[in-house]
């Protein structure tokens, strides 16, 4: 028979347990290690010594397991909500392929901020134009005509042509 706990039935310690065993992001590791280690006795200040980690994240994690919601360590996710979905991922990808005139527009190329508004616009999704240039990157794309050379390289062939 296992040892009672502070909080924890034996069905949630073994549940956490058996989640310890995956491989887990070290923020989601710490959240199931503060109820277990609640759980065995040990004190907010003696877990958040151990563990690195603040009084607020401790307190919070220690009344989940506290309030028998200990299966919900995963629920609370990480980080910044993801505002970019697939729907404007297709839609950047498709702008980027076309010449701005066709959605209206006088100019000929497509800028990061000028795909950053029209999404807004379109999608009420609101990105930087830093954004815009790193997801087009990632994508393999860019916002520079293709097959254009740069003025360096014009300057250069001017040159030649002028020595020759």
């Amino acid at each position: 028979m296992e040892n009672p706990g502070l909080c924890l039935t034996p069905f949630q310690r073994r549940y956490l347990l058996k989640s310890l065993e995956n491989d887990l992001r070290a923020e989601y590791r710490r959240r199931i290690e503060i109820m277990l280690l609640f759980d065995a006795g040990e004190s907010q200040t003696q877990i958040c010594e151990a563990l690195g980690c603040s009084q607020e994240t401790a307190r919070y994690w220690i009344t989940i397991a506290q309030t028998g919601q200990a299966h919900k360590w995963s629920d609370r996710l990480m980080g910044r909500p993801k505002t970019v979905n697939e729907q404007y991922l297709d839609r950047l990808k498709e702008l980027v392929s076309h010449s701005p005139r066709l959605a209206g527009y006088s100019f000929e190329h497509w800028t990061a901020q000028w795909l950053s508004k029209h999404l807004a616009k379109e999608l009420g999704i609101q990105v930087s134009s830093c954004h815009i240039n790193r997801l087009l990157k990632e994508m393999g794309l860019s916002t520079r005509p293709k097959g254009n050379t740069t003025k360096q390289e014009t300057l250069h062939q001017k040159d030649l042509v002028r020595f020759l």
